[in-house]
């Protein structure tokens, strides 16, 4: 079988894609191959001036359109404020940005960083823009789900020694039983929509310089000898956003030894994050934290 690239993009004239942290990195790569493939794509980013700078440079010679709009994932208000002033229909939202072991620091609502960035910020907004997506929601977890486990009782780190990597982990076994869990609530909705996800495998980006610690210098390295590049790590990301019969609850990740490089290909997750009663758990704690009751619409399934 020949392997999947973003040359095997469909027409995406008349669609719109939202990407979170779409201005460095793997956002940065998968908006830019789904504006050659003619969409608009919205890059919710924190920074705007960088946002434009993405866009413009995105936008050379595309076929699709851009539209920066400011967006804190570690900060609820801002989730609230980006929801309201965007238009709909969103026919898939891409749940990319992230950080990765950076040393302890709290939201502006007081979650964990990590786990409030990568999985309450991006819980609230998924369950805010529901009700105006159409097709899909890809949610972005890690290799680094695998060393994760997920303590309901402190998921936000008050009551243990704080732990960078093991930080990390939590968040992104959180973004995949999240990814799970709403694929099981859009089917027993009987709902039209997908939920899905994807890893990049070992991809050269900038969170491999933000860990703010001497690792960073190890992991620049480490860039250079085995990471392949953000436009290879954007391709799970775009195969899990673009592919037309993709299962809802399918994992998208490298091919390659380890799952670290190679073409996208559905593959496996830990035993640990298709646990269903975590699974629910872990969604009505983050209800809970945020706010956010996210609402299935039902409607005929295809």
């Amino acid at each position: 079988m020949t392997a999947w690239t973003p040359a095997d993009i469909g027409d995406q004239s008349g669609r719109t894609f939202v990407v979170t942290g779409a201005n460095s990195g793997i956002g940065k790569e998968a908006a830019r191959d789904l504006v050659r493939a003619g969409a608009r794509v919205v890059l919710a980013v924190r920074d705007t001036e960088k946002g434009a700078a993405a866009a413009a440079e995105i936008g050379d010679g595309a076929r699709g359109t851009t539209d920066v709009r400011r967006l804190d994932l570690a900060d609820l208000a801002s989730v609230r404020s980006f929801v309201a002033d965007l238009d709909g229909p969103v026919d898939v939202l891409v749940n990319n940005a992230g950080l990765m072991a950076i040393p302890e620091r709290r939201t502006v609502d007081g979650f964990e960083m990590q786990v409030g960035t990568n999985f309450l910020g991006h819980f609230a907004l998924t369950g805010l823009l529901l009700d105006v997506v159409t097709d899909r929601v890809v949610t972005l977890s890690s290799v680094a789900h695998r060393i994760g486990s997920i303590d309901l009782s402190d998921l936000n780190w008050r009551r243990r020694r704080y732990q960078r990597w093991l930080a990390y982990g939590q968040s992104k076994l959180a973004d995949l039983m999240f990814a799970y869990e709403l694929e099981h609530r859009f089917v027993a909705a009987g709902s039209p929509l997908r939920s899905v996800a994807a890893h990049p495998g070992y991809s050269a980006t900038n969170l491999q310089s933000r860990t703010e610690s001497i690792q960073d210098l190890g992991m620049s390295v480490l860039n250079k000898v085995i990471a392949q590049g953000p436009s290879m790590g954007a391709q799970p990301t775009l195969y899990a956003a673009t592919v037309p019969d993709l299962p809802g609850g399918t994992f998208v990740g490298p091919s390659g030894f380890q799952e670290i490089s190679g073409p996208p290909v559905p593959v496996g997750s830990t035993v640990a994050s298709h646990d269903r009663e975590t699974q629910a758990a872990l969604w009505d704690l983050a209800v809970d934290l945020t706010g956010v009751t996210p609402r299935i619409r039902t409607g005929a399934r295809s």
